[in-house]
Order: structure tokens, then C-alpha cells, then sequence
């Protein structure tokens, strides 16, 4: 019994043997890559308009510098509220930019370009209308918000 021991730990030694041997520790290290050569001037680039986080020479829009609206509605009874109809639009505007709805849970999130204020108007067949503003113009990426349905007055659900 004793002598089946020592076979196993034996055996183990020997079969880690040439794991040890390819282990990263005993190999060197690659050559680093040869220094590309720098351009002599970086690439010229349009400025991005903060009002729309867009560039004006490429057209692309980058959502690196947006803004997060998210949060949650919920019914009178707080659970949450699905299906209700978000619409945002810049606080110096008439026209709604962005819609969305709730999910299954009540939740939503919009991103929205920084630097500007916004208005939020959730609206819920059998409930009163509801505003919100949103600073985007602060240190902030993101900000959540939480509405609590009321029914609307002299109406039915």
C-alpha cells in the first residue's frame, strides 16, 4: 500500500514535468515591435459640434459623449409599469425628438446628446400626463428618474 503511494506522486511529478518545461516563466520574452514612424502632423480633424455630438467631416455619430435618461414608471398601485409612451424633446423645442416605451418591467433608457436641457412627457391611456426636466448640461453622463402614475381625474382605467 505504502509502495502505491509513491507511484502516484511519482507518476504526478513526472507528468508536470513538461508542463513546467513550456510554462511562459522559462521562455524569453518576444522582441518588442519596431517604433512605427510618426507622422510628421496628426491628420486634421473637424470639431465636433457639442450641440449634436456629431463631426461635420465624417457624418458619423459617436454616442461616447451622450447622455443617459433612464428610470422606471409605475402604476398608482407601485408595480411596474408597462407599455407607456416617453417622448423627449429639447427643453427649447415644440417637437419631440426621441420616443420610446417602457419595458415589461416598467424601465426605459434613452441616450440623448449632452449639453443641453430636455423635457420628458410620459403619457398612459387612463392616467394623467406627467412632465419631467433633465439637465444634461452638469458634470454628469446619466440621470434617473422615477414617475408614479395617477389615474386622471374623473376618468376610467
Amino acid at each position: 500500500m505504502h509502495i502505491a503511494r509513491w507511484l502516484i506522486v511519482i507518476g504526478s511529478v513526472v507528468s508536470l514535468i513538461p508542463l513546467s518545461l513550456a510554462s511562459p516563466e522559462n521562455q524569453e520574452p518576444a522582441p518588442p515591435p519596431p517604433p512605427a514612424a510618426a507622422p510628421s502632423q496628426p491628420p486634421p480633424t473637424a470639431p465636433a459640434n457639442p450641440a449634436t455630438g456629431t463631426s461635420s467631416s465624417k457624418g458619423k455619430y459617436t454616442h461616447a459623449q451622450d447622455f443617459l435618461i433612464r428610470g422606471t414608471v409605475f402604476t398608482d398601485k407601485a408595480l411596474g409599469f408597462p407599455a407607456v409612451q416617453l417622448r423627449i424633446r429639447r427643453a427649447t423645442e415644440k417637437k419631440f425628438r426621441w420616443q420610446t416605451y417602457t419595458n415589461s418591467r416598467g424601465e426605459f433608457a434613452v441616450r440623448v446628446p449632452q449639453g443641453l436641457e430636455y423635457e420628458v412627457v410620459i403619457h398612459a391611456k387612463g392616467f394623467a400626463d406627467q412632465t419631467r426636466a433633465i439637465d444634461a448640461k452638469g458634470g454628469l453622463s446619466e440621470d434617473t428618474v422615477v414617475f408614479r402614475m395617477e389615474p386622471a381625474a374623473g376618468g376610467k382605467k
